[in-house]
């Protein structure tokens, strides 16, 4: 008799489906309004390598962490062009990935074994990604910075 595999839930089916890349600033700037339109839907706001949170932020605190995480894309990822934010939608997102600027390795095309992001906004309860990492000092301060 065979086994049947594990199914897949709505977060690990939603992390691995399709994305399609902000890629200038000003594309990142309109995306933003969408999701602050969009701010009291229940997105989960998980920082990869601390704990998954268990319950949606308010819209205060996504509003907060969009123009929080804004600031730091911007001071941090000095290209002219964004290209570290992907969604499932630029209209109505259901997910979002924010690569963090100082952890790319290979974010885009292929590789065997890709980085995972560093945030993601999600309307899906996330689970954890399986990433063990410790945090560096910066970012576990600015994320718990947001939430004090």
């Amino acid at each position: 008799m065979q086994l049947a595999a594990p199914q897949e839930n709505a977060f690990q089916t939603a992390f691995r489906g399709y994305f399609t890349g902000v890629l200038s600033w000003s594309q990142l700037d309109e995306f933003w309004e969408v999701v602050r339109q969009r701010a009291s839907a229940g997105w989960y706001l998980y920082a990869v390598g601390e704990p998954v949170p268990t319950h949606p932020s308010g819209a205060d605190q996504v509003t907060a962490f969009i123009r929080e995480i804004d600031v730091l894309l911007h001071a941090e990822h000095r290209e002219d062009y964004c290209g570290i934010v992907y969604t499932d939608s630029k209209t109505e997102p259901r997910f979002i990935k924010i690569f963090d600027p100082n952890n790319l390795g290979v974010s885009c095309g292929y590789s065997d074994n890709p980085p995972l992001p560093g945030w993601i906004m999600s309307l899906i309860p996330p689970q954890e990604l399986g990433d063990r990492r410790l945090l560096p000092g910066n970012r576990r301060r600015w994320w718990q910075k947001l939430w004090s």
